[in-house]
């Protein structure tokens, strides 16, 4: 794409909103595979898992960032979910913006995604120069030319004084209704499935088939068959958690504490669920993250392993911000 010296701001909308029809225009989903894609010839094509948050909730905690995650192979990043300062624990764990690739949310409740316009923003004031994916629930396409909107002063004056391109045609959003493969490159194929996390719907879990491995990420769910599914027989499951015992402290300064805890009940997945999950779903690794309560210093990583390994016999990480597996 040609770097351009000055663009009217009449001119970058006009360009952002021909851009817009086409995304919509765009097919949501990609052809399926049976098999996981090979690695690049010559290429390791071995993946990282890194957790870059691993709190549960809309606001900010001391403790623990909100939720993201980060799968890297052979150098290309895919993000799942933008919670708040996901641009900086990227740059934490020393991943470079410029190689995000695609970026997936599971759902919109702002601790997932708070950060998605602002992540390729940033990325794009770094060092992103090629499309950028995006996919996840309606209405992504709306939420992308919104945000544009919101920040079209930024990005113009970014484009004429820096030489940067235009950011919109780099954003490439694609909104999904149902379960299924939607996504599939050179080096990962990505699986949807549709999970339980009313009001929010819908809401989705992603199975990552890389050239070494399987990796599953739940989101926000209450135990789901579906997800049993999506992860059977997974390498990795990265599975939300809320540890019961503590939910009275947890909503306790609530103005509206019942209707928080019922939302909590419905809507999540207790440790004695996750675990049983993962045994049914015949995992080899259980990952613990989006803890509820995630800021609470009194639950140590023995209190969430002695309350999930009773029902679960494999391997069991108590998720950490910045641990990578």
């Amino acid at each position: 794409m040609a770097v351009i010296d000055t663009l009217s701001r009449r001119r970058f909308l006009a360009a952002a909103g021909a851009w817009t029809v086409s995304a919509l225009a765009a097919p949501n989903l990609l052809a399926a595979s049976d098999r996981p894609p090979a690695p690049p010839a010559g290429a390791p094509g071995r993946s990282r898992l890194i957790l870059l948050g691993t709190a549960g909730g809309p606001t900010p905690k001391a403790l623990r960032a909100a939720p993201a995650q980060a799968v890297v192979v052979d150098g290309a990043v895919y993000i799942v979910d933008c919670g708040n300062g996901v641009a900086r624990q990227m740059a934490l764990a020393g991943l470079a913006l410029g190689a995000i690739r695609e970026v997936f949310l599971t759902h919109h409740h702002s601790d997932h995604n708070a950060d998605y316009g602002n992540l390729l923003l940033l990325a794009w004031a770094a060092n992103l120069r090629r499309p950028v994916g995006t996919w996840g629930p309606p209405p992504l396409a709306r939420m992308t030319r919104r945000f544009l909107q919101l920040n079209a002063e930024d990005i113009r004056t970014r484009i004429a004084d820096e030489g940067r391109p235009p950011l919109a045609p780099l954003i490439r959003p694609h909104e999904l209704r149902r379960g299924g493969v939607v996504m599939r490159d050179e080096r990962v194929k990505v699986t949807a499935a549709l999970v339980d996390h009313p009001p929010m719907a819908p809401a989705f879990a992603y199975r990552f088939d890389c050239p070494d491995r399987s990796i599953v990420f739940s989101g926000d769910t209450r135990p789901s068959p579906a997800l049993v599914e999506l992860a059977r027989g997974a390498d990795v499951l990265v599975h939300e958690v809320m540890y019961l015992p503590a939910l009275e402290r947890l909503i306790a300064s609530e103005a509206q504490a019942g209707r928080l805890r019922q939302h909590l009940l419905d809507s999540h997945t207790t440790t004695e669920q996750v675990g049983r999950l993962a045994t049914e779903a015949g995992v080899k690794t259980l990952v613990l993250s989006h803890f509820v309560p995630g800021g609470d210093a009194s639950l140590t990583d023995e209190v969430w392993r002695a309350a999930v390994a009773p029902h679960y016999a494999g391997r069991l990480m108590i998720g950490r911000d910045l641990m990578e597996l």
